[in-house]
């Protein structure tokens, strides 16, 4: 057994089954051991952008640790922007990334770089496995760090894949035991609930699942308000799901939301903070005076310090959680609008369902009236580096491959990760793509008159707007294997939904507003 089989077979004994991947030369030896190894599912994407997107959100779905393989330092850094959103979204990922046998590396060949550097740069956890015998016992400890919610990257020289593997695989101890407030704490954050003016904002586990349900069962005994972040990684929504009121991306509207706040509990999430800094503006929402009480940071025991806190106040099961009650708009008849593509969206989605989010400015007419469809899962670009859609829900749909996952970007944002749409169609994934075509990255002018810039000219228009040639997503979707159609009316929206609904495999839809 060679160094990248005993590796192979340390992940599947610690149940990593899923490895997306690009590989090149240097990684020739860990493919043939995956080609032995048939119970590890491969899936090629044809951009690393793919594969840690992808990665992020099988993780995010799954709640296990998912693997990609890497070519080396320009593969890793391609692969790298998808890896900051995971990072922020305190997903678990084993990157696998190949490196020159340790000789060559004095030769300073042409893929040769700072592989250590770029690696280093964005994940906790990195090692060098520089012979066989010790690569498994480094996939496990990998493996126990990305069950902390870590990116973990293990760089796998070439003599070290082809070397002797040595005693063979070894299984990944579970995840370390994660910190949790001192009783003390509880207590005090516990009483700061019942004040007036006081908010429990949470992230990770606590918006979703049972998790949502504790926090909402706090927030019913204590009569706190209950937020949740803007970019949640994953979140409930739909009929019956623990309503939380979640805050804005825009700066002046989340400090118009908390201008009354006098406390806010922090459990799973950071404080807010403005996406970006303002001339003459504060750098943080809260109001003056407002007291941020971080009770569980995200790596913490968020559902365990949850608990503790529930015990706390008093929760006892009879509380009247706030719920979403359902409400389906009525279907319009006209040109395509962002409400347009929400009221189709509504009316869609069944039970269960996947929701992608980075629509971006199309974000305000569409969600709020998909919130109170059916029950389903959001995910959202967690760390804003664009072009997590199409490969989460890559992720999403190897994740839960019984749940259907509609995938909505913007166009500007998809041409990022085009590419995943012919994994999509290779593995017959249930993704309907929906491009909210508005030719170009419209957020960007909203960042501009934000920032007291002036009205775009030539220049900035140029480098906001994709109009000049207008992109055709049809013929795009059709050359990576995707079919699809263009509607620019509401009705042809709800048909092409329909469409995508009884097309076995992917969809997309090219939604001009």
């Amino acid at each position: 057994m060679n160094g990248a089989e005993a590796l192979v077979e340390t992940m599947l004994a610690s149940d990593v089954r899923v490895c997306f991947a690009n590989p090149g030369t240097s990684e020739m030896h860990f493919v043939a051991a995956l080609d032995t190894h048939p119970d590890m599912r491969c899936i090629l994407c044809l951009f690393e952008g793919g594969v840690t997107g992808a990665a992020d959100g099988y993780a995010r779905m799954s709640g296990n640790v998912a693997g990609t393989l890497l070519h080396l330092g320009p593969g890793f850094g391609n692969g790298w922007a998808n890896l900051h959103n995971a990072r922020k979204g305190q997903s678990g990922i084993v990157n696998v990334v190949g490196d020159h046998a340790g000789y060559h590396l004095k030769h300073d060949a042409p893929l040769q770089s700072d592989l250590d550097g770029v690696v280093g740069s964005i994940s906790h956890w990195t090692r060098r496995a520089t012979d066989g015998s010790m690569v498994a016992r480094l996939g496990a400890d990998a493996i126990q760090a990305a069950r902390n919610g870590q990116i973990a990257t293990l760089i796998l020289q070439a003599d070290a894949a082809w070397g002797d593997g040595g005693s063979g695989p070894v299984t990944a101890p579970p995840p370390t035991p994660k910190h949790r407030p001192d009783a003390d704490r509880i207590a005090a954050s516990a009483k700061t609930l019942e004040e007036p003016g006081a908010a429990l904002l949470v992230g990770g586990a606590a918006i979703f699942g049972p998790g949502a349900e504790l926090a909402g069962q706090i927030a019913a005994r204590t009569g706190c308000r209950l937020l949740a972040p803007f970019f949640a990684p994953r979140i409930g929504f739909g009929t019956g799901a623990v309503a939380f009121e979640t805050l804005y991306y825009p700066a002046e509207m989340n400090a118009e939301f908390l201008k009354d706040f006098k406390r806010i509990v922090l459990v799973g999430e950071s404080p807010p903070v403005n996406f970006f800094a303002y001339p003459g503006k504060p750098s943080t929402p809260e109001p003056p005076g407002c007291a941020i009480d971080r009770l569980c940071y995200e790596d913490w025991d968020v559902l365990g310090t949850l608990q503790a806190l529930a015990d706390a106040v008093g929760v006892d099961g009879t509380e009247a959680v706030s719920r979403i009650e359902n409400s389906i708009p009525d279907s319009e008849t006209g040109p395509l609008t962002p409400e347009g593509i929400g009221r189709g969206l509504a009316r869609a989605i069944p039970e269960g369902a996947i929701m992608v989010n980075e629509a971006v400015t199309a974000s305000a007419g569409i969600w709020p009236l998909v919130n109170t469809a059916a029950p389903h899962d959001r995910l959202n670009n967690t760390g804003g580096s664009i072009g997590e859609c199409l490969p989460n829900a890559l992720g999403a749909a190897t994740a839960c491959p019984d749940r259907p996952v509609f995938a909505i970007s913007g166009d500007g944002s998809a041409m990022y990760q085009l590419q995943c749409l012919w994994t999509a169609a290779r593995e017959r994934m249930d993704i309907t793509f929906v491009i909210v075509a508005n030719k170009g990255y419209q957020i960007l002018h909203l960042e501009l008159a934000a920032q007291g810039a002036p009205k775009p000219g030539r220049n900035a228009r140029a480098m906001f707007d994709i109009e000049d040639p207008l992109l055709d997503w049809v013929s795009l979707a059709k050359g990576h294997g995707v079919p699809g159609e263009r509607v620019d009316t509401e009705e042809a929206f709800a048909a092409a939904l329909a469409a995508a609904k009884a097309t076995e495999g992917p969809y997309l839809i090219e939604a001009v507003i």
